[in-house]
């Protein structure tokens, strides 16, 4: 398969193709990714008038309540679930049988935020990939998610209109919309395009679901989660048609911080001195995963910026990403640059000239149409990518002016990159090409530079980056 360069710069992308002999010569650039030609017609086929009519009928269900859910056929949680069920089974229909369709329900019983019995049901369409999988049965997952459910200025109102059509009818479009131009693609790893029930309730669904596959032992490698998409007007009126946020979390649930021998007391000043060894503060998983979606996302869409936020998500706010978070999975959040609060969890209403309510006339379906092509590229970037590598170490045995990496094979990987960036840059600015190997070296000093490792196959599919753990023997 031929690719095509990110830039015009040959010569740049040469370098970074070379092998480990040229190391010194490639330092000068930044990392380059070629472009897929099925992503990039993939994305081409994303369209902004499917989106808006997408957006426009969940809207016309008057509201997707969590507690709308027995409002009928026509109106109300279920309702909407129960259209978007089928229409993600037409595209399933496009997919030669690899795509199914189904509903992850449950009765959530009274608790905060929930003042009675009530059975939340999320949309979940799984797009198999062709990927070996492992000993286990298992095959790598990718989840690109949002949430159906919508809300007005009551919480526990199911009756009165909730339409939600940037929150977040918009990213519910770009899920369905992303699975269409995905399915006719054979990728490796296995896609979930998920459409989550009561995340304004407390993450619910999101929650049920993501614990679901933790239990499972199911390898999710990336959870790309879009909530609030749709508008590129600020609240003072400002444009942003060419911004995106994009949250990531610092440090991750499943983080060790154990002492090294088993029946040591865990001691809160030691564990603090290892992160601060490691200087691992910035580069968690989900922090790698968030450079990855930056650095595809502006690749294959350059007219876009994506600005990477190091928070899990907003003040006071909160995103399904959470969930997958929460089970140790990396996961990271997309929302508009500039919120208008006014059309977020509001009663459709006129006071004193404001209008307020979430309604279609605010969205931005060109703007929309751009965000979507930035998921389309890195679901479908790290679907076709081999797996990160494994138990990846820095050596510190001992006193020396380079830097030695190791690390485990990944599946598919015909060579690896040792990554590098000074510990002030937001992004990884360097990499050296070490060939098909499981270890390498780079004359740069591991006092002074973050290195991390990513593997690559054979049509230059490059992986998420896996920071280093500490080896001192």
């Amino acid at each position: 398969m031929r690719f095509v360069t990110v830039t015009a710069s040959l010569v740049v992308a040469a370098l970074l193709a070379a092998p480990f002999g040229a190391a010194r010569a490639q330092e000068a650039a930044a990392p380059q990714i070629p472009l897929d030609p099925q992503i990039v017609a993939a994305i081409a086929n994303v369209s902004p008038a499917r989106l808006r009519a997408t957006d426009e009928k969940l809207v016309s269900f008057g509201t997707r309540s969590t507690f709308s859910e027995k409002a009928g056929p026509n109106r109300g949680i279920f309702a909407a679930r129960d259209w978007l069920a089928g229409e993600f089974r037409k595209i399933a229909a496009t997919s030669g049988g690899r795509m199914t369709v189904t509903y992850d329900s449950y009765v959530q019983e009274e608790r905060a935020r929930i003042p009675r019995p009530v059975e939340i049901s999320s949309v979940i369409a799984t797009l198999e990939g062709d990927e070996p999988v492992k000993k286990d049965g298992k095959r790598r997952v990718i989840v690109i998610s949002s949430h159906l459910d919508s809300r007005n200025s009551d919480n526990d109102d199911g009756t009165a209109d909730a339409p939600g059509a940037d929150d977040n009818a918009s990213a519910v479009s770009q899920a369905l919309e992303a699975a269409r131009v995905l399915a006719p693609l054979h990728l490796h790893a296995t896609i979930v395009f998920a459409a989550f029930d009561s995340e304004e309730q407390g993450l619910l669904g999101s929650g049920h679901f993501a614990k679901k596959l933790k239990d499972a032992g199911v390898p999710v490698e990336a959870n790309l989660n879009s909530d609030i998409i749709g508008s590129s007007t600020a609240h003072d009126g400002s444009k942003h048609p060419y911004e995106v946020r994009l949250f990531s979390e610092a440090y991750p649930a499943d983080l060790d911080l154990r002492p090294a021998t088993a029946n040591a007391a865990f001691d809160g000043n030691a564990a603090l001195r290892k992160l601060n060894t490691l200087g691992t503060e910035n580069d968690s998983p989900s922090r790698e995963l968030a450079r990855f979606a930056k650095e595809t996302g502006e690749a294959y869409v350059p007219a876009m910026k994506i600005a990477m936020v190091y928070r899990m998500d907003r003040f006071l706010r909160g995103g399904d990403q959470t969930s997958f978070a929460e089970q140790g999975f990396p996961a990271v959040r997309f929302v508009e640059p500039g919120e208008n609060f006014d059309h977020q969890h509001q009663n459709v209403r006129t006071e004193k000239g404001i209008e307020y309510g979430d309604l279609v006339k605010y969205m931005d379906f060109d703007y929309l149409a751009r965000v979507t092509q930035i998921n389309v590229a890195n679901v479908a970037a790290l679907a076709a990518a081999p797996a990160r590598p494994a138990n990846v170490k820095v050596l510190a045995k001992d006193l020396g002016y380079d830097a030695t990496l190791t690390w485990t094979a990944s599946p598919n990987a015909v060579s690896y990159e040792i990554v590098r960036r000074r510990s002030q840059d937001q992004s990884w600015t360097a990499a050296t090409n070490v060939g098909n190997a499981t270890t390498g070296t780079v004359p740069f000093s591991k006092d002074d530079y973050l290195f991390a490792v990513r593997a690559i196959d054979a049509q230059g599919h490059r992986s998420v980056a896996t920071f280093p753990e500490v080896q001192r023997t």
